[in-house]
């Protein structure tokens, strides 16, 4: 406990490992802390068929470079945590393993962090476990019947760990709507309960949609300019990782459409009847994104080839006549239910006065946090439309550190 540190760094996924590089490279004495493994929600919160969504050129950590033979391609979870590894090896980051925080307090003017193997000192801290690591359900998730199983998209893995019958997908973003193929892909007959989510194709005019949307700046976007009237950021649109995927191919796959899931009433399941403007939107959203990809295209003078229908767009959608506004579970044969309804994060292990606000998420600006020394990286839509992804992760964590080298890691322990 006498000892120390200029920086202790809180979780050892590509975040945090991205801001261990450039601490080493800054000569800042620092530890990485993990309470599981290296990669750990890449390794327990990733269902069997994942792939990462950025292209495998740009999902890689500060220092290194893609040279292999699928620069546009998809990697797995697995690949991707076994590179995480590597990473840590071959830069030979202080990582310590099965060490997580219980507690993180301050006195007499250093971060105090608690853990099972003993207590930590630090001046500077910086908590790069993110803001999507702890399901979120909606209230009504309580009174589906104790029948029904249910299970969070972070613990799902695949059909066969569900109970036989039909399955029950509760929202379509990017979780909602990978997982409703992955199950219909496995013969399953699945429902899709839809939200108002946008949509981008995989490739458009001969290039990764998201190659396109980094060159345009559209990812650039400051994250004040995306918030909405009520204070929230809009949801990442739905795009596979190896093709597009939309509400009409899902459809066409068989999976049955749905309005928002809404509760339960007299033992049938409730939804809305905004299941036309769902696809509306992200109908919506995918021409837009195009609009700007061609105008981009237009404004440089690029030699692109001429846009072509994507058949996950141009596929009629088979819409339910009338709308399925309440549901026999039973007569469906409906047994489990997937809540693809989103993440936030945990920080209840933070216990310092104004660093949460009362939503018990980080205070801060751009990953600088309200409290003197402490430092919050990997945020989703934390700077701008693109924080929270990979891709964005070598220019975040290097201005991060920046920063914090910046302040002089100064507080130390008053005499």
């Amino acid at each position: 406990m006498g000892e120390v540190l200029d920086v202790v760094v809180i979780g050892a996924g590509s975040t945090g490992l991205g801001i261990s590089y450039f601490l080493k490279r800054e000569a800042r004495e620092h530890k990485v802390l993990d309470g599981g493994r290296i990669g750990e929600t890449w390794r327990t919160q990733r269902w069997d068929s994942f792939r990462l969504n950025s292209p495998t050129i740009r999902s890689v950590l500060p220092g290194d470079s893609y040279r292999g033979p699928d620069p546009w391609g998809a990697i797995t979870h697995h690949e991707f945590v076994s590179y995480l590894e590597d990473y840590a090896d071959r830069h030979c980051l202080p990582v310590c393993t099965q060490t997580s925080v219980k507690e993180l307090t301050r006195e007499n003017g250093l971060f105090r962090l608690t853990t099972a193997p003993g207590v930590l000192l630090a001046r500077n801290v910086v908590i790069a476990t993110g803001d999507q690591n702890r399901q979120v359900r909606p209230p009504a998730s309580a009174d589906l019947p104790v029948e029904l199983c249910q299970v969070d998209s972070s613990a799902y893995r695949n059909a066969a760990q569900l109970e036989h019958g039909a399955v029950l997908v509760v929202g379509s973003g990017q979780s909602g709507g990978q997982i409703a193929e992955d199950l219909a892909l496995a013969g399953r007959v699945v429902f899709l309960a839809t939200s108002r989510n946008g949509r981008w194709v995989r490739r458009y005019r001969g290039g990764n949609i998201l190659n396109w949307l980094t060159l345009s700046g559209f990812l650039d976007v400051p994250r004040k300019e995306l918030v909405l009237p009520s204070g929230k950021v809009p949801a990442r649109a739905l795009v596979g990782a190896t093709h597009t995927i939309s509400l009409q191919s899902l459809s066409a796959q068989g999976v049955v459409l749905l309005g928002r899931f809404q509760g339960v009433e007299n033992d049938s399941l409730v939804f809305s009847d905004e299941l036309h403007a769902h696809i509306r939107f992200a109908d919506e959203v995918s021409a837009n994104t195009k609009r700007l990809v061609d105008e981009y295209i237009e404004r440089v003078g690029l030699d692109a080839p001429p846009a072509e229908g994507d058949p996950a767009e141009t596929v009629e959608p088979r819409i339910p006549d009338p709308l399925i506004r309440s549901m026999d579970w039973r007569a469906c044969g409906i047994r489990s239910v997937v809540w693809c309804t989103g993440f936030t994060g945990d920080f209840t292990w933070v216990h310092l006065p104004g660093a949460l606000d009362a939503a018990g998420q980080p205070v801060h600006a751009d990953g600088v946090g309200a409290v003197p020394g402490l430092y919050f990286a990997g945020l989703d839509f934390g700077s701008t439309r693109q924080s929270g992804t990979i891709p964005a992760l070598a220019e975040e964590a290097a201005r991060l550190v920046e920063r914090l080298v910046k302040s002089g890691g100064t507080h130390r322990p008053k005499d």
